[in-house]
């Protein structure tokens, strides 16, 4: 059966955070230390819908596999067209073409809201995020330094740009 791209759904969460915590807990690609709790994601999930900020995920017999959201960039009313996109594969699913599968849609639904602007922070040392961010039309538009610190070390951040069609104003 092949893997299923969908809107999430609140019964999605508890996958979401599996996914999320294992990505805290062993990699950079998130610069959190600690993991989110079921609570805490809920009422991430809450607030995406009520902003109308969708969220998917890849789901495999049944089972959430990787999921990408859409977030706010800034409250300030000036970056209302700017949105900084998430996706996360389970680990165990990594290099498996999921991230390809949950890309379109996510840039869809940035297009379908009048979005200008999809930015991408991605931790440097992660190649297969920057390749599949470009692989998808985003350009280099930042390198920060050493801005964050995590398992000993400093870390750089890239950020990538996708600039979407002049439909925003």
């Amino acid at each position: 059966m092949p893997i299923l791209i969908r809107p999430a759904v609140r019964a999605d969460v508890p996958g979401i955070v599996a996914i999320y915590n294992e990505a805290v807990l062993h990699t950079a690609a998130s610069y959190d230390y600690e993991p989110v709790t079921l609570e805490a994601r809920l009422i991430w999930f809450d607030s995406h819908q009520r902003d109308d900020l969708p969220i998917f995920v890849a789901e495999d017999g049944g089972e959430v596999v990787g999921w990408s959201a859409l977030n706010s960039y800034h409250t300030k009313i000036g970056y209302q067209f700017t949105v900084e996109n998430s996706i996360y594969i389970a680990l165990d699913r990594c290099g498996q073409g999921i991230g390809k599968l949950l890309m379109p849609p996510l840039i869809e639904g940035a297009r379908s809201r009048k979005k200008r602007v999809i930015l991408a922070g991605i931790d440097a040392d992660n190649e297969a995020s920057l390749r599949l961010h470009r692989a998808f039309g985003f350009e280099p538009a930042a390198h920060f330094k050493q801005v964050g610190w995590k398992f000993g070390r400093w870390l750089d951040v890239i950020y990538l740009q996708l600039l979407l069609d002049d439909e925003a104003r």
